[in-house]
C-alpha cells in the first residue's frame, strides 16, 4: 500500500491490506480456520469481527453460540501490513495507535518497536521509515490468559464475575457480566496512522474553558513534536488570538461568549476552536474542535438530612435524569457514529438529560462526547473500575496512572462531561460483599480513587468536580451507600422484593437502580431458534445472564400477575412489569424533591440481545419500559403517591421557572362514573416541587375494586389504583379500535369504553422494523387516542388492533379474578 500525502505535516490512515493470521501453531482451532488463514483484517476491528465477516465462526450473539468461539479469547493473534513509504526529505515519522486491545508486540521490520498492555490508551512511537517497502506486525497475546497469570503471580483478589478481569487494563465486562456474553475480544480497535513531518506537527491538544465575570477563558496545551526553529501557535477562539512559543501553553480570553447550558436551560452553545502550527509564513499543521463555556461543580453542602448531591451547572442546580451506558456492543468498533446518534437520540426523546459512561465498559469515542456536546446532553465519566478489588502494585499501578492522564487529557474539551467517578460499587463492595478476609488486608483499589485518579483530575482536568465512587458518600467514614448522603445503588428491590418496596429508599441520589424484562419479540426470534418462545426455549437460558435471572423475572411477574399461560403472555408480563417498576421508582424519588436530585435508571442499552434491564434492547428495539420511562422523565411531572392519611398528589417541576397549573383530582369509576373532583391554581416553583393532600373525599375510595384517582394538569396525568390488578374489576375488552393509513404510516385509532390499564402497541410483532408512537398509556373512559406506527407492510393493518400486538394489563388478570366481578 503507498503512503503519498503532499501537506506539511502528513497523517496517513492504516486501515487498509492487513491480514490476520493465529500467532502461535500450538493454539487448537478447527481445520477450516487453520486452513482459510491468513484472512483479511479490518482496521479498527477486533478478531472475532473478522472471522465472522469470512464465515469461519458463528455470530456468536445467536443461542448458544457464545461458547463456540470462546477459543479465539484464548488463542493469540497476529495483524500484518505491508507497505511502500515515499518519504519526503527530512520527515520523521511516528506510528500512532488510538487503541490497542490489548496485551501487544508491535514490530516493524523484524524490530521490536514497543510492547504496551492497555485497551484504554494511546499510544505514539516514532519510528525510521526510509523508502521502500515495509512490513509492520502487531502480535496480540491471550487477554485471558495473561489476566490469569497476573492473578496467580499477585494472588486473587475479589471480584463480582469468573474470570480474572481486575488484574489487566481491559473492559470488564469483555469477560462476562449479569447481561453480557463472554467475548474476550483482541485487535486494533480504534485507527492506526502513520504520522509525517520535516517542520513539526500538532500532537495531542489538551483544552481547559472556564468563566471569569462573564468571559470566556480558554487554555490551550498543545504538544509540537519535532517544532522547526522559531515555528509558533497561533490559537483563536471566538474574536480571540494569541500566539505563542511552538510548545507553549495559550490562553485566551473570549469576550461574553454564550454560554453552554444542558438540555432544559437553555442552548448549548459551541464555539470554533482552531489552533495552527506556523513557521516561517507558512501553516505547516492545524487542529480544530468546538468547545463550550460553562461552570460545573458539585454541591455536597451538609443540611439537616446529611449532606447534599447537586450537580451544579453555571451556578444551578439540575436535577438529573439519567441513564446508565454500557458498551452499546460487544465489538465497540461496530459502533459507528449513525448508531451513536440513534441511541442518544432515544435517551433524548425519552427525557434524559445525562448519561453515566459506566465504569466496566470503555472511555467512549470522540464522536460519542461530541454529540453530547451538541445535545446539551450531560455525561458521568466513570474510571475504568468496576465490582472488584484491584490490584496496585507495578506495572498496573503506572498503567492506571497513564490511562488516566490520557484520557482525562483527550476529554477535557466536551462541556458535555460534568462529574469524573473514581469506581462502580468498589467501596460498597469492600464493605459488604464479604471481600475483606481474601483480600487480606493488601491494596485494593482504595489508592486509586483516593490519591491517584484525584490527583490526575486535579492535574490536568481542574474545571470538573471529583467523586470518588458509585455508590459513595464522600468519605470512607460514612457507609458508601449511605441514603442520606451523596449517591446510592438500590438492588434489593430488584433482586429480593417487590417494586413498592422502591418507597422504603430515600437516597440523596439515585445512580443505580433497575427492572428486568425481555427484549423484543422480534429481538428474541432472531436470537432463540428453540421454539415455542417462552421461560422454558432452552436456548433461551443462554441470554439470561443474572444470577437466578430466571426466577427472579418469574417472581416480579407472579407478584403482580398469575404464571403466564403461554410466551405471548410470559413476555408482555415481563415488560409490563418492568415498565411499571421503572416509573414507579422514578416518581417516587423525583417526589423527595428538596431532599433527591437526580436518578440514574440501570440501564439505557444492551450490547447484545439478552434479557436486561435496559430499556433499549441489543437490536435497539424500544420496549415498553422506554415509554414509561419518557412519562416519568417528563419536565413537568404528576405523580401521586401515598401519604399518612390517604394519597398525595406531587408535581415535579424540573424547568428554571415556576409551573403555574390548573389541578383537578377526579375520583371515578372504572366504568366512568364521576364520584367526586375539585379543582386547584396551584404554582410549583422552578425547580422545586408541591404535595398536595388530598381531602378524605377524594382519599377515600367506596370500593377500591371499581376506583380509580385522577390527577390532571395541562401538562400530564397521575393515576392511583388502590387494588392490585387481580382484584380490580377491569373490563377485559374495554377497547374499540380502527385503523388508516397516512402516508407510510398507519395511524391506529383506540377508545376507551372502560379504564384500559397500561394499553400497548408491541408493532415489531408484526414486522421487525415497525414501531409505535407511545405505550403503556392508561385511557378513561370515553377517552381517545391516536398512535402512529410505522414500519408496518402494506395489508396487515388490522393486525394491530388485536393480540399479540395490542395488549393491556387486564387481559393477564386469570379468569376466577374476573368471575368475582
Amino acid at each position: 500500500m503507498p503512503l503519498h500525502d503532499v501537506a506539511s505535516a502528513r497523517r496517513i490512515p492504516l486501515r487498509e491490506g492487513w491480514a490476520l493470521e493465529l500467532a502461535r501453531s500450538e493454539d487448537a482451532v478447527s481445520e477450516d480456520v487453520a486452513q482459510a488463514l491468513p484472512i483479511p483484517a479490518t482496521v479498527p476491528g477486533t478478531v472475532h469481527t473478522d472471522l465472522l465477516a469470512a464465515g469461519l465462526i458463528p455470530d456468536p450473539y445467536l443461542d448458544d453460540r457464545e461458547d463456540a468461539v470462546a477459543w479465539i479469547g484464548r488463542a493469540d493473534w497476529r495483524y500484518r501490513l505491508e507497505f511502500v513509504h515515499e518519504p519526503h526529505d527530512g520527515e520523521e515519522a511516528v506510528l500512532c495507535f488510538d487503541g490497542l486491545d490489548t496485551i501487544c508486540r508491535i514490530e516493524l521490520d523484524g524490530v521490536l518497536v514497543a510492547e504496551t498492555s492497555n485497551m484504554h490508551r494511546r499510544y505514539r512511537f516514532p519510528v525510521d521509515l526510509r523508502p521502500g517497502r515495509h512490513a509492520l506486525v502487531v502480535t496480540f497475546s491471550s487477554a485471558l490468559r495473561h489476566a490469569v497469570t497476573e492473578a496467580e503471580r499477585l494472588g486473587d483478589l475479589p471480584r463480582q464475575y469468573r474470570h480474572p478481569y481486575n488484574f489487566i487494563r481491559k473492559s470488564a465486562s469483555h469477560f462476562g457480566w449479569d447481561w453480557g456474553p463472554t467475548l474476550v475480544t483482541a485487535g486494533i480497535w480504534r485507527d492506526a496512522r502513520i504520522e509525517l513531518s520535516s517542520r513539526g506537527r500538532i500532537g495531542d491538544v489538551r483544552v481547559l474553558t472556564a468563566l471569569d465575570a462573564g468571559d470566556g477563558i480558554v487554555e490551550v496545551f498543545a504538544a509540537v513534536h519535532e517544532p522547526h526553529p522559531g515555528s509558533e501557535l497561533r490559537v483563536r477562539a471566538g474574536d480571540a488570538e494569541v500566539r505563542v512559543p511552538a510548545g507553549q501553553p495559550a490562553r485566551l480570553r473570549v469576550a461574553k461568549p454564550q454560554r453552554w447550558w444542558p438540555r432544559g436551560f437553555g442552548e448549548p452553545a459551541l464555539h470554533d476552536l482552531a489552533v495552527t502550527l506556523e513557521a516561517d509564513g507558512d501553516v505547516i499543521d492545524s487542529w480544530e474542535s468546538r468547545i463550550g463555556f460553562r461552570d460545573v461543580r458539585l454541591d455536597t453542602s451538609a443540611d439537616e438530612e446529611g449532606s447534599a448531591f447537586r450537580i451544579m451547572v453555571n451556578d444551578t442546580p439540575i436535577p438529573v435524569r439519567g441513564v446508565n451506558w454500557i458498551p452499546d456492543d460487544c465489538f465497540p468498533p461496530r459502533v459507528t457514529s449513525e448508531r451513536l446518534r440513534t441511541r442518544l437520540g432515544q435517551a433524548l426523546d425519552a427525557g434524559v438529560n445525562l448519561v453515566r459512561v459506566w465504569g466496566g465498559g470503555c472511555y467512549e469515542s470522540d464522536e460519542f462526547y461530541r454529540l453530547c456536546d451538541e445535545a446539551g446532553l450531560l455525561v458521568q465519566q466513570d474510571f475504568l473500575f468496576a465490582c472488584a478489588a484491584y490490584p496496585e502494585s507495578e506495572p498496573l499501578r503506572s498503567e492506571v496512572e497513564s490511562e488516566a492522564r490520557d484520557n482525562v487529557a483527550r476529554l477535557s474539551r466536551h462541556p458535555s462531561l460534568v462529574l469524573w467517578n473514581g469506581n462502580n460499587e468498589n467501596f460498597w463492595g469492600e464493605q459488604d460483599w464479604g471481600w475483606r478476609p481474601a483480600i487480606g488486608g493488601r491494596p485494593w483499589g482504595a489508592g486509586y480513587y483516593l490519591d491517584i485518579l484525584p490527583r490526575v483530575v486535579a492535574a490536568v482536568d481542574p474545571t470538573r468536580p471529583y467523586w470518588a465512587g458509585s455508590p459513595y458518600s464522600g468519605t470512607p467514614e460514612i457507609h458508601p451507600n449511605d441514603p442520606d448522603h451523596g449517591t446510592m445503588h438500590i438492588w434489593d428491590v430488584w433482586n429480593r422484593l417487590d417494586y413498592p418496596a422502591y418507597r422504603g429508599h430515600r437516597p440523596r441520589f439515585a445512580a443505580e437502580f433497575g427492572w428486568q424484562a425481555p427484549p423484543a419479540w422480534s429481538t428474541l426470534e432472531r436470537a432463540v431458534s428453540s421454539r415455542p418462545l417462552g421461560p422454558d426455549s432452552p436456548l433461551l437460558r443462554s441470554h439470561q445472564k443474572a444470577e437466578d435471572g430466571h426466577a427472579k423475572l418469574a417472581r416480579a411477574i407472579t407478584d403482580h400477575f398469575p404464571a403466564a399461560h403461554d410466551g405471548d403472555d410470559w413476555h408482555f408480563a415481563g415488560q409490563l412489569v418492568q415498565a411499571r417498576a421503572i416509573a414507579f421508582g422514578i416518581e417516587h424519588f423525583r417526589a423527595l424533591r428538596p431532599r433527591n436530585w437526580g436518578t440514574i435508571l440501570w440501564q439505557l442499552n444492551d450490547c447484545w440481545p439478552v434479557i436486561s434491564w435496559a430499556v433499549v434492547d441489543g437490536d435497539g428495539r424500544l420496549k415498553p419500559a422506554w415509554y414509561a420511562l419518557r412519562a416519568a422523565y417528563a419536565t413537568r411531572l404528576v405523580t401521586i403517591q401515598p401519604g399518612g392519611s390517604g394519597p398525595v398528589v406531587h408535581l415535579v417541576n424540573d424547568d428554571p421557572v415556576d409551573w403555574v397549573a390548573a389541578l383537578e383530582v377526579r375520583r371515578i369509576g372504572l366504568d366512568g362514573g364521576d364520584r367526586t373532583s375539585e379543582r386547584w391554581d396551584v404554582t410549583v416553583p422552578a425547580l422545586g416541587a408541591l404535595a398536595l393532600p388530598l381531602p378524605a373525599t377524594l382519599a377515600h375510595p367506596d370500593d377500591p375494586r371499581t376506583e380509580v384517582l385522577v390527577a390532571t394538569t395541562a401538562e400530564g396525568r397521575g393515576v392511583w389504583f388502590w387494588a392490585a390488578d387481580a382484584e380490580l374489576a377491569l373490563d377485559p375488552d374495554p377497547l374499540e379500535t380502527r385503523t388508516r393509513r397516512d402516508g407510510g404510516d398507519v395511524v391506529l385509532d383506540i377508545s376507551a369504553r372502560s379504564v384500559a390499564r397500561d394499553v400497548c402497541v408491541l408493532a415489531d410483532r408484526i414486522d421487525p422494523a415497525a414501531e409505535a408512537d407511545a405505550g403503556v398509556v392508561t385511557l378513561l373512559p370515553g377517552e381517545q387516542m391516536q398512535l402512529r406506527v410505522r414500519g408496518i407492510p402494506p395489508g396487515r393493518d388490522t393486525e394491530l388492533t388485536r393480540r399479540p400486538v395490542l395488549r393491556h394489563a387486564a387481559e393477564l388478570v386469570p379468569e376466577h379474578a374476573r368471575e368475582l366481578r
